[in-house]
């Protein structure tokens, strides 16, 4: 049986989940916009719905949000980000698969800070479709071989 205090974040700051992200899962506000979008990701990763939607800028979000079981989240790179009074930036790269099929969303989201609490306000996705070769670089980040990691079997 896996120690929650010691499952890994999913959002790759190699943290445990329970000193990262789960704390803002459990209401604590996220101090910074790549906080926020950290925590984002593994709410994505974990199915979290719930916390997508409570930390989406009431001006841009959905009604609800449809499960995605087809999306596997895989690996989240931070590329920059920053703020600058109310306002914020994160551009990251997330890695998925869906089925057999691996893709890399590329963008560049815009947050907002009001009443002390950072939302995501909107963001300019990319999508962009990955071919691993079996002796390539495995895209979850494991730094082994794709054939001998998330390959086909």
């Amino acid at each position: 049986m896996m120690h929650p205090a010691r499952t890994a974040c999913p959002c790759g700051s190699g943290r445990p989940l329970t000193d990262c992200c789960a704390r803002h899962h459990a209401g604590v506000p996220a101090p910074t916009p790549e906080a926020l979008m950290r925590s984002r990701y593994s709410a994505f990763v974990l199915d979290l719905p719930d916390y997508l939607l409570a930390t989406w800028h009431p001006s841009s979000r959905p009604s609800s949000l449809g499960a995605d079981a087809a999306t596997v989240w895989k690996r989240l790179e931070v590329l920059e980000s920053g703020e600058e009074d109310e306002r914020g930036w994160v551009h990251f790269r997330a890695t998925f698969r869906e089925g057999k099929h691996w893709s890399l969303l590329e963008e560049s989201s815009r947050f907002v800070r009001e009443a002390g609490r950072w939302f995501y306000l909107d963001g300019s996705p990319a999508v962009h479709r990955l071919k691993p070769g079996r002796n390539a670089p495995c895209p979850c980040g494991s730094g082994r071989k794709f054939k001998s990691c998330c390959g086909p079997a």
